[in-house]
This record gives C-alpha cells, structure tokens and sequence, in this order.
C-alpha cells in the first residue's frame, strides 16, 4: 500500500503488537487444539484463554482510514442511507480497517466503495467465511478484501448472519471475480449469498451432507484412500489418552 497509516502495527523487535483485549469476550478455549477428552498430546492442555472479537474503534483512526471513512459516509448520507444504519462498527486492529456492515445494505456500500471517485476500490480478492460458535446470533461470518488499485489501499468488509439464517446478498453483480469465491464459501460454511447466479457445491461432492469446515461439524467417519492405502477415520486412529 502506498500510503501506510501509523498504527504502531509492530514493536521494536518487529513483533505484531499485541491486541487490545477490550472487545467483545464470545468464548473460552481450554488447551491448545479445543481436546477436552484427552486427546490433546500438544502439552498445552492446562492453557485457558479468552475467545476477544475487537471492539469498535474510536476516531480518530490515523493515516487515511479516516478519509476512506468519511468519504464512505458522505456518500451514503448522498444516497439518503444514514452510514449507522449500514455500518454497524468501524474497527482498526493490527494495522487493518474493517467496516462491519448491516447484511442488507451490503450491495449498496460495495457498489459505493467501487464507483465513488475518492474511494475507487475497483478489486475484491475474494470472500472468507468464519464460523464463529461463540458469537450468538450472528455465528456465520462473511470477510471480503476489498483492494484499491488507484489509491493504493487496501480494506476490508465484513457481514455477520445467524446459523439459523444463514443468508447474505451476493456481491457477484458488484464484483463478477467473487463468482468462485462465494460457491467456495457455501460449500464449507453454508453461507447462502441470495443472487448468486448458480450457488452450486464447488469442492465437495454434490450430494455431500453438512459443511465441513463449520466449526461444529463432526470429525471422524470417514475413511479415506490415499495412493492405495486406506487411512482410517479420526475417530478410529490411535488414541493417545
């Protein structure tokens, strides 16, 4: 990126800052994997910490987040869209701005960040899903990096929907390379982006069951071959406890 906001991203010995721990507390982790019936062999076992989403962030920002957040603003307010209507949070957290946006109105705040002349975030490098088990009522998260090639920067937007409906708008009449991503998402996290134009399975077999990299699907079960040989499920491997 061409213009770099000072964030204080890393310390003196070139490591990441650490995070500020005054966010959104969604969980607690026991051990290094999350084995709690003794399988975890890591010697970590004993470790206990706290599952942080970062909280909103106060201006100012620094750098030029707050111009690319005023600008997005006024443009909505242009649009006769209150921005605390669509924009729910506007985070910086390591060196990296994410706006949190209401579900509906995401079209429109993609659309704007792409057309706007001092904004001009032409590129979307695709969609991310996070699963979230923790975070109730909004588990299922979509991530999308959003890249502008004029202004050199880079940010990001993220949309949150419950597991008991996961639905988010489609971004592929905004940005048309999110085809892909969007059926990749679906198919391990089962996010339904509404207007996609053929949300079919991209990786898994059509007539796969459940969404395997959901955090609250099961492990084991199933058998698979490698090169001839026949590598026994999870749950029927060697067990070290």
């Amino acid at each position: 990126m061409s213009e770099n906001p000072e964030h204080g991203e890393q310390n003196n010995n070139g490591v990441p800052a650490p995070r500020d721990e005054t966010g959104e507390v969604i969980g607690v982790r026991k051990g290094m994997f999350g084995a709690n019936n003794g399988g975890d062999t890591s010697g970590y076992g004993g470790l206990v910490r706290t599952v942080t989403l970062p909280g909103a962030t106060s201006r100012p920002y620094g750098g030029w987040f707050d111009e690319v957040a005023d600008e997005l603003e006024g443009a909505l307010e242009e649009q006769d869209l209150l921005p605390g209507n669509a924009i729910e949070k506007t985070v910086v957290d390591r060196g990296e701005l994410t706006f949190h946006i209401a579900r509906e109105h995401l079209v429109r705040v993609a659309r704007t960040l792409r057309d706007d002349p001092a904004l001009r975030f032409e590129l979307c490098t695709g969609v991310s899903g996070v699963h979230f088990l923790g975070d109730k009522g909004r588990e299922l998260h979509a991530v999308y990096h959003l890249r502008s090639i004029t202004h050199g920067r880079l940010i990001r937007l993220e949309v949150s929907a419950p597991d008991s409906d996961p639905h988010v708008p489609s971004l592929v009449e905004v940005y048309p390379t999110n085809d892909w991503h969007e059926r990749e998402t679906y198919d391990f996290f089962g996010l339904v982006f509404d207007g996609h134009p053929a949300l079919t399975r991209i990786m898994m077999p059509d007539d796969w069951q459940g969404f395997p990299q959901r955090k609250d699907y099961p492990l084991g079960g199933i058998a698979v071959e490698y090169k001839g040989a026949q590598i026994p499920a999870p749950d029927q491997r060697r067990s070290y406890s």
